[in-house]
C-alpha cells in the first residue's frame, strides 16, 4: 500500500505544479495588460521589452510573496 500512496502523492504533486504553472502564465498575461494600460493612461509609450520586464518582475514578486505564508503554515519555519 505504501507504493500506491507514493504514486498518489506524486500524481498530486505533478497536478499541483501544472496548475501553479498555468496560473503563473495567466497572471503574467494579466499583468502585461495592466502595465500596458497603466502606461497608456499616464501618457507614456514604453517599448514592449520594458512592459514585459515590468510584468515579469511584478509577477515573480507576487508568486514569491504568495508562497511565503504557505511555508509558515506547513511548519517549515520550525526547522
Amino acid at each position: 500500500m505504501s507504493i500506491l500512496n507514493s504514486v498518489g502523492e506524486l500524481v498530486g504533486s505533478v497536478i499541483a505544479v501544472a496548475l501553479l504553472l498555468a496560473l503563473a502564465v495567466i497572471s503574467f498575461f494579466v499583468t502585461i495588460f495592466i502595465v500596458d494600460a497603466g502606461a497608456s493612461l499616464a501618457g507614456l509609450s514604453p517599448g514592449d521589452d520594458f512592459v514585459t520586464l515590468a510584468a515579469a518582475v511584478l509577477t515573480a514578486g507576487a508568486i514569491v510573496g504568495g508562497a511565503s505564508p504557505l511555508t509558515a503554515i506547513a511548519g517549515a519555519e520550525n526547522a
